[in-house]
């Protein structure tokens, strides 16, 4: 089990990924997001996921730098947004995103969502990438195991990583289990289901017992249902905050308890429907 904001998971080209890091969906370029990533790294946080689409990569970078830890120590994700997807457009992507990071390299590439019929082709730039030495880890983002099985009958190198909504209300079991099955790391985005859960009863009165904030709680059950998590904040108490969650355990009552909580229910949108950015 995780023991610290350093402790990581070994993906299954011997890679190691940090269990726990921030995500900066949302987080305003410039300041905003120099500040929060900064406040971050300074805290012992080594994981930042960010995306194109995100439109804050050049904050992340210059806060990477500005941070003083050495680059290898960090691991920085990106992904490739719909309307890059293509074998070309996305080699393209990957430019792109590394001039705004001002990164020689990235240590996780995914596709950030699955969209009707590029992914194929998207992946195959992804695995060039790799197979050059581009990127350390290759993944995807909103994968079904439908879009995981399409994908595997054809890919060369399989997904080390698929990151999706993933929360005591969306507990996707199913995917979890074939992630399992298939060596690929399950990563939660949005794991306090934007903050939704945070007056939930029978979450509350579980941090209660131990001590804990809601959050911490949500954030503790992401790691020993083994999945990795990557909280969003902007705000330097609430990021230190939701890193203390290695000094304690979940036991199996109350994991039974929170998994009791599954309602199927999305925050973000359903990832067979979801096509902004595609070409129709």
């Amino acid at each position: 089990m995780p023991t610290s904001l350093k402790s990581t998971t070994r993906l299954h080209n011997g890679v190691e990924m940090p269990w726990f890091g921030l995500g900066v969906y949302k987080v305003k370029e410039g300041s905003e997001v120099i500040e929060s990533v900064k406040a971050a790294i300074k805290n012992g946080y080594r994981s930042i996921d960010t995306a194109a689409i995100y439109e804050n990569e050049e904050g992340v970078g210059q806060a990477i730098r500005e941070s003083g830890v050495p680059r290898e120590e960090l691991f920085i994700t990106s992904k490739v947004w719909n309307s890059d997807q293509g074998y070309e457009s996305t080699l393209q992507a990957y430019e792109t995103s590394l001039k705004k990071l001002g990164l020689e390299y990235l240590d996780l590439y995914l596709i950030h969502w699955p969209g009707k019929d590029k992914y194929k082709e998207t992946w195959k730039a992804l695995e060039k990438l790799y197979k050059e030495g581009r990127v350390r880890a290759i993944g995807v983002s909103n994968f079904h195991i439908h879009h995981l099985e399409e994908l595997l009958k054809e890919a060369e190198i399989k997904p080390m990583v698929n990151q999706v909504e993933y929360h005591p209300h969306l507990q996707q079991k199913e995917l979890l289990a074939f992630c399992q099955k298939e060596g690929i790391q399950l990563e939660a985005w949005s794991p306090l289901k934007q903050g939704q859960l945070l007056q939930d009863s029978t979450l509350t009165e579980i941090a209660e017992k131990y001590g804990k904030t809601t959050a911490q709680v949500i954030l503790r059950w992401d790691l020993q249902t083994k999945v990795v998590t990557i909280p969003k904040s902007i705000k330097e108490q609430r990021i230190i905050e939701n890193a203390d969650i290695f000094d304690f355990e979940l036991s199996q009552e109350d994991m039974e308890k929170i998994a009791g909580l599954n309602k199927d229910e999305r925050v973000g949108p359903n990832p067979d429907e979801f096509m902004v950015g595609f070409e129709e």
